[in-house]
């Protein structure tokens, strides 16, 4: 593979290399909210700033953490991923946003997944459509762990992955909307949660690099309960997911020591 950093040490796309970043890593997808999930840490720093990848890093629980953002969709988490594991980080989780889907869903609820459909195109170029996309059961446990520690409203299960927004939101005015309105209906019978863009992604990646990987997210508001003209609260301050995943980040962390 051609060395495009030109032997600079550092990712070609986040910017960072081995030292700048610890080997337990949040990764939201809004680089905005990369300084506030910071805040979190101790003695955190702003060590990198490339395109849609922002990343701070510092300690918690005496370990070395950061966070780096994403960017929106499978294919820019599927780089992140990609180039701080060859930096040494071997463990990940993604907090953002995502849509309800089940009825009792509700905005400011949050949303741990269990696994993820992968009705987008990043995880094509990794694996068969038949391998499955599911978080690491450590990391899984964890989330569902701090959720429940910090008394947060919350629901384990599967969420639908995709690539376009307006799609999900509008499939009727798409040319492909007889196959976007069906799988949506089978979604929702089979239970799926929420809908969102990237855990698809970070989940095969994270299969195929050996790396634990787990999501959970804040539900903004759900679109099945507006259609149904029921109560529809919408919520857009990230920090409870924030919390959870810190709290799930700060107890893998003393567990792993234990080992």
């Amino acid at each position: 593979m051609v060395d495009y950093t030109e032997g600079s040490g550092k990712q070609y796309h986040t910017g960072v290399g081995p030292d700048d970043i610890g080997k337990y890593v949040i990764t939201p997808g809004d680089p905005k909210r990369c300084k506030l999930i910071a805040e979190h840490f101790d003695d955190a720093r702003l060590v990198a700033d490339v395109r849609e990848f922002v990343t701070y890093t510092g300690t918690l629980e005496g370990e070395k953490v950061s966070v780096t953002s994403t960017g929106i969709g499978g294919p820019s988490a599927s780089i992140a991923i990609s180039e701080l594991v060859a930096c040494g980080a071997h463990t990940f989780i993604r907090v953002g946003t995502c849509g309800g889907m089940q009825e009792d869903v509700l905005g400011g609820d949050i949303v741990i997944a269990s696994g993820a459909i992968r009705m987008e195109g990043t995880t094509r170029e990794f694996a068969p459509i038949e391998y499955p996309a599911v978080p690491n059961l450590e990391v899984l446990n964890a989330l569902a762990g701090g959720a429940e520690k910090l008394g947060y409203r919350h629901h384990v299960g599967v969420v639908q992955c995709k690539d376009s927004f307006f799609g999900q939101h509008a499939p009727e005015t798409m040319p492909v909307s007889y196959e976007l309105e069906n799988k949506w209906q089978a979604w929702l019978r089979m239970g799926c949660l929420a809908s969102e863009m990237e855990s698809a992604a970070l989940f095969i990646c994270g299969s195929f690099y050996r790396v634990r990987v787990g999501s959970c997210f804040l539900v903004v508001a759900n679109q099945e309960r507006a259609k149904k003209g029921l109560p529809n609260e919408q919520v857009h301050d990230t920090e409870c997911a924030v919390n959870v995943a810190v709290e799930a980040l700060r107890s893998l962390i003393i567990k792993d020591r234990t080992k």
